[in-house]
């Protein structure tokens, strides 16, 4: 039986691979774009420029800001050539996660295939200039990874591991939260949206972060922050003063991949200029994982939650009020009794950082920039309670991708650097960086309006966290190797973090792994102790407790 599903999923993988050819031909043909009137004028090391006035230029605090123009051709091509190397090595990240998970040869191309045929009708659903601007930013790649398919198909689904990660393993690498304030809750009444993208991939993922300008042929300009390669849009504003951010919520597992949310957000940005406007892109898109877009909108000077899932559609604003959360669930009418949302809010952190930002909105009751960088920032739980550094449950749980700060009716946006949401939020003006026509050879901050660094940057706390993540590798690492350590060492190493739960988790697998049952209960009950992340988490810990109490009794 086994043999026969492997056949069909290989004869799918076949037919799927020959659509594929005979619609990479089309994309080709449509991003047919003469690339020999591209060269780059400037080739260092921190900046790179063409020809035509596009950059990539590394800013002074740590991000790369990377400014292209242009018909869809055009700009993958632009893309490519000035961000290969960034680009080459984001890829590597996504390949290279894949090789460790999946050690195994046979076993990796087998989910590839799958991945192709689950994904083989994504590009039916992703509008035709995307697919262009894909194929030719496709280009600048090498042929490394082969094994995995071509280029332009491999850039297809790093732009849906999101979705892919969401929907075919719910997988808890997003817990991103989002705030907007508006009127009486800003100190000058204008709009201000503050949003933290939790997505996490590994260390490596998230060093070259890159600042995106984009002025398409036919659209409205735009800014948006993510990382080499990647077209679409988490975080976003355009010259219209229009924002978009996303936040995953529990999502069914659908047949089979459709539009990328990512691509929703990036065709909202380039045609959107009120709520309504980018309300009406939503409903044409068919989505296959749950998500909810933060809406802010400098012409109608609030904003509103568009709530997807491959079913439904719905639009959460708030009555009278003028202030919106948004965590990983789901607000609206249309949710509110539905079971996934309901099972979601029970089981994971999305609530508990809900009220968290509320109690922080309360103690803030007129924001300004600075004070919103706080709130994103925060590591503390409810009460301003102890519950560890890089706890799920915190605002800031030490992981985030970015950070990042809007004021739309001003057109300026703050962008976090390195590391998480520590570093100095630098500040960007979008009428003076799509208004000025000369050739740019420097960074485009804003210096005056830098928000500093996060003074835990230079405390002990943090030199204590990194060393605690560095030490939790070590001791994930030797539980394979069986590697010894001392009763000493896993009491230094909790020392490190002590309120939060991983440490003594960690802690009671290593002991278990070692035969030491009495001391692995002691640990897991100190886990039990502390702030757990999710219900699953408490089961887990149960259970293995559990299995270490009895192994101790007999």
């Amino acid at each position: 039986m086994m043999i026969k599903y492997l056949s069909l999923l290989l004869l799918l993988f076949i037919l799927f691979s020959c659509h594929s050819s005979k619609k990479m031909a089309a994309y080709g043909k449509a991003g047919h774009y003469a690339t020999d009137s591209l060269w780059l004028t400037c080739e260092q090391d921190s900046l790179r420029v063409l020809n035509t006035g596009d950059y990539l230029v590394h800013s002074p605090y740590g991000n790369w800001e990377l400014y292209v123009s242009g018909n869809p051709a055009q700009l993958g091509y632009k893309e490519g050539m000035l961000a290969q190397q960034l680009f080459r090595q984001q890829q590597a990240i996504f390949m290279d996660k894949l090789e460790t998970m999946v050690s195994s040869k046979i076993k990796r191309r087998f989910i590839i295939n799958f991945l192709h045929w689950y994904g083989r009708k994504m590009d039916r659903y992703i509008p035709e200039p995307y697919l262009t601007e894909l194929y030719t930013l496709s280009k600048s790649l090498d042929n490394t990874y082969a094994y995995a398919g071509d280029n332009f198909r491999l850039l297809l689904f790093m732009h849906a591991a999101h979705d892919l990660g969401h929907a075919l393993r719910d997988l808890a690498i997003v817990g991103c939260s989002s705030v907007a304030s508006w009127g009486s809750k800003t100190v000058d009444g204008k709009l201000l949206i503050g949003r933290n993208f939790d997505f996490y991939v590994n260390d490596a993922f998230a060093e070259n972060k890159v600042v995106y300008f984009v002025r398409p042929e036919q659209g409205i300009p735009y800014m948006s922050v993510s990382w080499a390669g990647m077209i679409g849009v988490v975080s976003g504003m355009n010259l219209q003063g229009l924002t978009v951010t996303m936040n995953a919520g529990k999502s069914s597992i659908p047949l089979s991949a459709k539009k990328p949310i990512s691509i929703v957000a990036r065709e909202i940005l380039e045609k959107a200029s009120t709520i309504a406007e980018a309300v009406a892109i939503a409903e044409q898109s068919q989505v296959f994982v749950s998500e909810s877009l933060m809406i802010g909108s400098a012409n109608d000077k609030k904003a509103v939650l568009l709530e997807l899932s491959p079913k439904h559609m719905d639009v959460f604003e708030v009555d009278n009020a003028e202030q919106i959360i948004c965590t990983n669930h789901f607000q609206s009418a249309t949710y509110q009794n539905d079971p996934r949302n309901l099972k979601h809010i029970q089981n994971s952190h999305s609530q508990y950082r809900y009220e968290r930002l509320s109690e922080l909105l309360w103690q803030q009751p007129k924001l300004n920039p600075a004070q919103m960088a706080d709130i994103l920032r925060n590591k503390e739980g409810l009460n301003d309670a102890a519950i560890g550094y890089g706890n799920d449950k915190a605002v800031n749980h030490l992981l985030a991708h970015h950070a990042l700060i809007f004021q739309p009716e001003d057109r300026l946006v703050w962008v976090s650097n390195a590391p998480y949401q520590l570093g100095a939020f630098t500040a960007y003006d979008l009428n003076k960086v799509f208004h000025s026509d000369n050739f740019r050879t420097s960074s485009q901050v804003v210096d005056s309006l830098l928000i500093p660094a996060d003074p835990f940057l230079f405390s002990t706390g943090y030199q204590q966290y990194e060393e605690m993540r560095r030490q939790s590798d070590s001791i994930a690492h030797q539980l394979h190797t069986k590697g010894v350590l001392t009763a000493g060492d896993i009491q230094k190493y909790q020392e490190l973090n002590p309120h939060l739960w991983m440490v003594y988790y960690l802690s009671g697998k290593y002991w278990m792994a070692n035969k030491a049952y009495s001391s692995a209960s002691a640990a897991f009950e100190q886990a039990l102790q502390c702030l757990l992340p999710t219900i699953q988490t408490e089961r887990k810990i149960l259970k293995l407790k559990a299995k270490a109490d009895k192994k101790w009794k007999q």
